[in-house]
This record gives C-alpha cells, sequence and structure tokens, in this order.
C-alpha cells in the first residue's frame, strides 16, 4: 500500500483557506472591465472582418472599440478625420451600451462582499474593501484604455476620462456592495445627515425610512411609467413615419455588413430615443440642434439632419395638433401611478387569507395623515424628477459644433417639468385613494368580528369538532362511571364521576382542537401496548391484587373470633391500597343462607343495603363476606354466629 497524496499541495490549500481581501476585488474589478472591452472588441472585430472595403486594420478596430467602451461611461469622444481637419465632440452616449459596464461593475462587486456559505469558510470581506478593491481595479483597466486610444483618430478627453469613468465606477460598485449586505437603510439614511435638519424634518418627519422607501418606490414606478410611455410614443412614431424610416435605413449604405451595423446603431439608441420622447411627453421637448426644439405645441426641425431611422420618427414641422397634444397622457398616467403607490404606503389595508378575503393585518401601521401623505407625494416628485434629468442628461449631448452643438433634452427643463407634473396631477389623486382606503379599512374592521370568530365563540369547524369532542368524552364518563360505582365507594364514585364530567364538559368551553393548532396533530405512530381507560386500569389493578392477596383455604372452617377473610375490620381494603376496586363498609343485599346453614353473601358493592335474614348458623360458627372490598360493621354483625341457634352458646 502507497501513502495517497494529498489532493491540494500546501501552498494551494493555503490560498484557499486565506482570508480574501482587496486583492480579490482588484482582480473582480480588472475582470469586469476586462469583459466589457472583450465584448465590444469581439463586435467590432465582427463587423470589420465581415466589411467588403475596411477603411483601416485590425489595430484601428481595437481602437475604435476601446473609444465605444468609453463612450458607454459618458466620456465625450473627439473625431479628428473632419473634412474641416478641425476636431469634433462626440458626446452622446448609447444608453444600452452604458447598462453593461454598469452591471458588470454591480456584479463584481457583490460578489467580492457576499459571504461565504460554508459555516468553516473565511470570513466575508469588509464592504469598504471590497467597494475600493473593484473600483481600483476597474480603473485600472479604464486608464490603460483610454492611454490606448489616445493616439487615434476616435480619442478621448482627458477631462471627461477623469470625472465619468471614476463616478460610473463608484456608483455601480456600491450599488452591488450594497446589495451583497441585503440592501439596508442605514447608509441611505447616513448620507440625509448632509442635510440641514430643519430641511430633512419639513421633506423626511421622524419617520425617515418607510417614508423614504416609499418616496423612491413611488418614484421608480413613476420612471419606469415616463420611459414606458416615450418607447410607446416612439414605436407609434415610427409606425407613422414608417417609409421615411425605411428609406433613411436603406439610404446609408448598400452592403449587409454596413445595414448591420446601423441597425445595431439604432437598436443601441432605443433608450435615448424613448427619454427623448417622454421630455417630449412633458412639455419641454428636445433639441436637434441649435435654435431647433421640438415639442407639443410646435415643430421646428433643422432641415440638414442626417439621414437615421430613428430622426426619421420627429414630429413633422409646424404647429402642434390634436395628436400632439394627446402625449399629455404620459404624464398623467406617470402622477397617478406615483399617487397610488403613495397612497397604499399610507394606508395599509392588510393581508388576503385562503379564501382571498382581505382582513386588517394585526401589526399594520397607522394611517398617515394627509399632511404626511402629501409631503410623501411631493418627495416622490422630487426624486423622479432626479431620475429623470438624469437619463436626459445621459441620453443627449454633441455632435459637433455650431449647429450640431447640441442634441437631445436640457436635463433641467425636463426634470421640473417632470415634479411639476406629478405633483399637480398626483396630489388630488392621492388624496382621493387614501380616503378610499380608509373607508375599506373601516369596512372590514366592522365585518371581520361579525364573522363569529371573536373569543369564545369559534367557527362552525371549531364547534362541530369541540361537539363531538365533549360528546364522546361524556360519552366515556357515562361508561366509565357504572364500572367505577360498581367497585368504588360512594365517595370515591362520586369524585371520579364529578372529574370526568368535568373533562367531559372542558373541551365545550374553550376552542376546538382545530383552533389551537395550525394543523391537525397527526397520531402517535407508536402507540402503547394497552390503552388508558378506565377498564384497562380496573383490570390490571385486580390483577395486581389477586397476585398479592394471601391463598385462602377453601372449605376449611375458621375459627370462632377471628377475624374475616376480607381485611381487618376496621375499614381498610386487604391490601391498603387506595383507589381498588373495593368498596370498604358496604354490605351487599343479603340473600337467605345455603344448605351450609352460612349467613348470606354481599354479591354486589354499593350503598350500603339491609341485611338479609340469618340463617341457622353452619359448622364453622360464621359468615364469610365474599363482596370485594374490605370488611365493614355490617359485614361483622353478619360474620358472627347467632347465639340463638342450637350450636351457638353464650359467650
Amino acid at each position: 500500500m502507497t501513502a495517497r497524496r494529498p489532493s491540494l499541495s500546501p501552498l494551494l490549500q493555503r490560498l484557499r483557506d486565506r482570508s480574501p481581501g482587496l486583492g480579490a476585488g482588484l482582480l473582480g474589478g480588472a475582470v469586469a472591465a476586462g469583459l466589457g472591452l472583450g465584448s465590444l472588441a469581439v463586435l467590432v472585430l465582427a463587423l470589420w472582418i465581415s466589411s467588403p472595403y475596411p477603411d483601416s486594420g485590425p489595430g484601428g478596430a481595437l481602437h475604435v472599440a476601446a473609444a465605444l467602451w468609453l463612450l458607454a461611461h459618458g466620456v465625450e469622444l473627439v473625431r479628428t478625420d473632419t473634412l474641416s481637419g478641425a476636431p469634433l465632440p462626440v458626446g452622446v452616449t448609447p444608453l444600452l451600451l452604458l447598462a453593461l459596464p454598469v452591471w458588470l461593475l454591480h456584479r463584481a462587486a457583490r460578489d467580492a462582499t457576499e459571504v461565504p456559505a460554508e459555516p468553516d469558510g473565511p470570513p466575508p470581506v469588509p464592504a469598504r474593501t471590497a467597494w475600493t478593491g473593484v473600483v481600483l481595479g476597474y480603473l485600472g483597466v479604464g486608464g490603460a484604455a483610454a492611454l490606448y486610444c489616445s493616439g487615434s483618430e476616435l480619442r478621448s478627453s482627458w477631462a471627461w476620462v477623469t470625472v465619468c469613468l471614476p463616478l460610473v465606477a463608484a456608483g455601480a460598485a456600491a450599488s452591488g456592495v450594497w446589495a451583497a449586505h441585503g440592501c439596508p437603510r442605514e447608509p441611505v439614511l447616513r448620507l440625509l445627515l448632509v442635510l440641514p435638519d430643519r430641511l430633512r424634518l419639513l421633506l423626511f418627519g421622524s419617520d425617515a425610512g418607510p417614508r423614504l422607501g416609499a418616496a423612491v418606490r413611488a418614484a421608480g414606478a413613476g420612471t419606469a411609467v415616463l420611459s414606458g410611455g416615450g418607447a410607446l410614443l416612439l414605436a407609434g412614431s415610427l409606425v407613422l413615419h414608417g417609409p421615411a424610416a425605411r428609406a433613411s435605413f436603406l439610404q446609408l449604405t448598400e452592403g449587409w455588413t454596413g445595414r448591420f451595423a446601423v441597425l445595431l446603431l439604432g437598436i443601441a439608441l432605443i433608450p435615448n430615443a424613448a427619454v427623448w420622447a417622454a421630455s417630449y411627453s412633458l412639455g419641454p421637448g428636445f433639441a436637434l440642434g441649435a435654435g431647433h426644439l421640438v415639442h407639443p405645441l410646435a415643430s421646428d426641425p433643422a432641415p440638414l439632419l442626417p439621414p437615421f431611422p430613428l430622426l426619421a420618427a420627429v414630429p413633422d414641422a409646424g404647429p402642434g395638433s390634436r395628436l400632439t397634444w394627446a402625449v399629455g397622457v404620459v404624464p398623467v398616467v406617470a402622477g397617478v401611478t406615483v399617487a397610488w403607490f403613495v397612497a397604499r404606503a399610507a394606508v395599509r389595508l392588510g393581508v388576503r387569507d385562503e379564501q382571498g378575503r382581505r382582513a386588517p393585518a394585526p401589526a399594520s401601521p397607522a394611517p398617515w395623515p394627509a399632511a404626511r401623505t402629501a409631503g410623501v407625494l411631493v418627495l416622490s416628485a422630487l426624486v423622479c424628477a432626479g431620475f429623470l434629468a438624469l437619463l436626459a442628461a445621459l441620453s443627449g449631448g454633441p455632435l459637433g459644433t455650431a449647429a450640431l452643438s447640441r442634441f437631445g433634452p436640457v436635463w433641467w427643463q425636463s426634470g421640473g417639468a417632470t415634479a411639476v407634473w406629478i405633483t399637480v396631477t398626483g396630489l388630488p389623486v392621492v388624496l382621493t385613494v387614501r380616503g378610499w382606503r380608509l373607508w375599506r379599512r373601516g369596512v372590514h374592521a366592522r365585518a371581520v368580528p361579525g364573522q363569529g370568530t371573536g373569543a369564545g365563540r369559534g367557527t362552525g369547524a371549531g364547534r362541530t369538532a369541540a361537539r363531538s369532542v365533549a360528546e364522546a368524552a361524556g360519552g366515556s364518563a357515562k361508561g366509565a362511571v357504572p364500572r367505577a360505582a360498581a367497585q368504588d365507594s360512594p365517595k370515591d364514585a362520586a369524585g371520579r364521576a364529578a372529574k370526568g364530567a368535568g373533562r367531559a364538559a372542558a373541551p365545550s368551553t374553550g376552542p376546538g382542537e382545530d383552533e389551537l393548532y395550525d394543523f391537525v396533530p397527526a397520531q402517535d405512530p407508536f402507540p402503547p401496548a394497552w390503552q388508558h381507560d378506565d377498564l384497562a386500569r380496573a383490570s390490571r389493578w385486580a390483577a395486581l391484587r389477586e397476585a398479592s392477596a394471601p391463598p385462602e383455604a377453601a372449605g376449611r372452617p375458621a375459627e370462632k373470633g377471628s377475624a374475616p377473610t376480607g381485611g381487618p375490620a376496621d375499614g381498610n381494603g386487604t391490601d391498603g391500597a387506595p383507589g381498588t376496586d373495593e368498596a370498604p363498609g358496604t354490605a351487599g343485599k343479603g340473600d337467605t343462607a345455603g344448605p351450609a346453614g352460612t349467613a348470606g353473601q354481599n354479591l354486589a358493592a354499593g350503598p350500603a343495603g339491609p341485611a338479609g335474614p340469618a340463617g341457622p348458623a353452619g359448622p364453622a360458627g360464621e359468615a364469610k363476606n365474599h363482596a370485594a372490598g374490605s370488611t365493614g360493621p355490617a359485614a361483622d354483625s353478619a360474620a358472627e354466629p347467632d347465639e340463638s341457634g342450637p350450636e351457638g352458646g353464650a359467650p
């Protein structure tokens, strides 16, 4: 036999068991940046290979991929190969490309902070360490990419690199670390300490956590409605301007490779166009060059726009019409949605039961006052305005100089219009919905106690179960009391009957067995060898008594003056064990003496009956008490020899 080698070398074992720290975060950030760069590089190289007339070699394609990766972070690029020779800026960020680095950074930071599932695994990485490692690793690769494309025809602006790249990396990594720790509210509330005390109390009040959470959820719902409504407006405009969009798509290029590239660019810019359409529905609209605004009241598109399918969906020039005014329904729906979310947070109705009926929750918070509800709505409008202003700033930018220096919506105008629309349309809706939910809550609160579930009543099933348990207990008590009465004394029989009656009546006064537990208790899979009822208990005591009693000499006459076989004449049983089936001090119904001349036999236990007529004494001169139990005074008198008999004499 040979000794088995360990599966891992000592060095690898130490590397596996060591506590992860800053190195793991650095590696995760670098891998996230490399995946983003690699994805764009593969796409650009595939288009370059399939192009019939490439303008440059593979180095140029890789430079374009690095520049597009930086543009996805909001970095403004500079194009140097122009007809005039003057560099022109390119600052429109495709929002679909921005989603790729944000998602990769979020995943890297979350994986670097997650707690290991093994109990004996390494300890979790601190949040600050993981965040610092991921950000530094990502910025290292990003700086190298900016250096790589700095000498190409499409280079990055270093001022934008130093601002946009760290902001995107820090924000996405912070969201990943926050999600890895279960999205706690404490870090967010800690950020509110930078606000003045009066402003913080005015906006959030004393319960900042619930109010801020409700405001953020409502603002997220409102932003989703605005973005989705903008996408619907974009799709409708593309359908109305279908021939123009198709002509512009075919006019740009003739090869399938070029058309595929135009299609990919259009797909990447669809989120931008949806934000532009949302700003159009809000009122401020968007700009198609310096001095050319497009809004619902009037449209003045620039005459020298490049042919592009998304630009073909711009409304026609001229004053607005009823069709363009109808786009105002999008912010109205957004305001109603925000108001509905705020009203739900203000008044909790409760949970639904298995039958689908809603009942008030036992620990539901108190409803918010009307002033607080309106304040949370205003706060939601401000948060939603911040979201849309950020999207508007990212979706627009310059495409050149002079007339092409301004494309897209103005961020502060879009944000201000969002706040006004949601506040104006949401205030009456949130107060109305709040009152309606308060009325429903009162109706449910009054209806639930009347269903028979109050204290001491129970449901129908509970009452039926309790009645069946009481009947079963009463039946067993009725069957047990006669048996006990036939063997016990009147005092013990009465006590046992009272206990049985108490146990039988107990289930009928309280809730049933199915109301005390969430499930019906299962039967014992290992039952005992005997049942604990009165009959089994009596049989066991009889067997024990027979085994412990001394054997009697059958047929031998007892001596005169000796104690009877039932035990000492003091009212106690033969074995002195309480609770036996003997009835001390009772005499049965007397029968006439048999041929042996003995006295009557006590055949039944129970209350003392009249003594039977004593027959002539037998040879033994005494009578036997055959009743189970002790010998009482009546039995003693029956056991004495008859002095008037022929063989009896005076003592």
